[in-house]
């Protein structure tokens, strides 16, 4: 498994650039993560301050830089500004795996850019990463999310959906191996 993260991964596709997370994002990070619609099925609480949302941004920074995680931005090629973001974490070397987690603002919802997103993401995490696996968790009630697993590839993990499993304690575990 590859997680070398330097010189950072920015990924293009035919709407997008998936760039890395700056503190010029902080504004755009905080409406994000601060949005109800966003933070309806996440288990965290809102950001309520724009401090907050740059505290995020270095510990974001470090995660990278430790390779703990990779998180991009999310961005139309059009405009420049964070309209989401999307991210590999919680890596197991032994396994070959890593989580994904992902969220877009409101307003660029429904639009097949999460979709393209993710395709790029999946793609770049079993060609680059070397992954054999992604692992992605949602709500039992996010159904659009769980809409989009299902039309990237993923499929419902029967072994753990809806059991108390670790991190996965009231998930649904969808998951991408490379003989989906």
């Amino acid at each position: 498994m590859n997680t070398n993260f330097d010189p950072f991964p920015v990924i293009s596709t035919e709407r997008l650039i998936l760039r890395a997370l700056t503190l010029t994002d902080s504004g755009e990070l905080f409406k994000l993560r601060s949005d109800e619609q966003v933070n309806r099925y996440l288990d965290r609480p809102p950001t309520t301050t724009i401090e907050q949302a740059e505290a995020f941004i270095h510990k974001i920074a470090q995660v990278v830089q430790n390779r703990d995680g990779i998180y991009w931005v999310i961005s139309r090629k059009d405009e420049p500004s964070l309209i989401g973001t999307i991210c590999y974490w919680n890596f197991n070397v032994d396994k070959a795996s890593a989580d994904i987690g992902y969220e877009l603002m409101p307003k660029y919802q429904r639009q097949g850019l999460m979709t393209e997103a993710l395709q790029a993401v999946i793609d770049y995490g079993f060609d680059n990463m070397r992954l054999k696996m992604i692992i992605a968790l949602t709500h039992p009630d996010n159904a659009v999310s769980a809409k989009l697993l299902k039309r990237t590839g993923f499929v419902l993990d029967e072994r753990y959906g809806f059991v108390s499993e670790d991190n996965a304690e009231g998930q649904v575990v969808y998951i991408f191996s490379n003989s989906n």
